[in-house]
C-alpha cells in the first residue's frame, strides 16, 4: 500500500476540508434551520453556543486557519455532546446513539494534533 503514501498530504487536507464541511452544517441547522432535520426544541444553550462552534469551526476548518485551536475546541464540543446527550443513555455508542459524537471527538483531536497541513491558510503562513 505504499502508493497511499504519496498521497499522504492531499488525503489528510480532503479528510480536514470534508470533516469541516459535515460539521458546519450542524451548525446551520441550529442557527438557521438549514438544512431541515434538526431535532425540535433544542436547548438554547445548544443552539447559541454549539451552533457557532460548528459553524465557524467548520469553516475555519475547511480553509485552514487556527486549525490547531479550532480542532481542539471542536473536539472538546464532541466530547461535552457525548456525555450531555448520549453517555447517560447506555454505555455502548450503538446503544446511545452516540457514534457520531464520539467519531468527531477524535477526529477532531486528530486533527489538532496534525495541524493544517497543506491546502490551507496556515500553511500560507507558515504555522502548518
Amino acid at each position: 500500500m505504499d502508493f497511499l503514501k504519496t498521497w499522504n498530504g492531499q488525503l489528510y487536507a480532503v479528510l480536514r476540508i470534508v470533516a469541516g464541511f459535515n460539521f458546519l452544517w450542524h451548525g446551520t441547522q441550529k442557527l438557521i434551520g438549514f438544512p431541515p432535520g434538526a431535532p425540535e426544541g433544542l436547548p438554547a444553550m445548544i443552539v447559541y453556543v454549539a451552533g457557532p462552534i460548528e459553524l465557524i469551526g467548520g469553516l475555519l476548518l475547511i480553509i485552514g486557519l487556527a486549525v490547531r485551536p479550532v480542532a481542539l475546541l471542536c473536539s472538546g464540543l464532541m466530547a461535552a455532546a457525548y456525555w450531555m446527550a448520549h453517555g447517560t443513555k447506555a454505555f455502548l455508542p450503538i446503544q446511545n446513539g452516540g457514534e457520531l459524537s464520539m467519531i468527531y471527538c477524535f477526529l477532531f483531536l486528530f486533527i489538532a494534533s496534525h495541524g493544517a497541513g497543506i491546502w490551507s491558510v496556515d500553511a500560507g503562513r507558515g504555522d502548518a
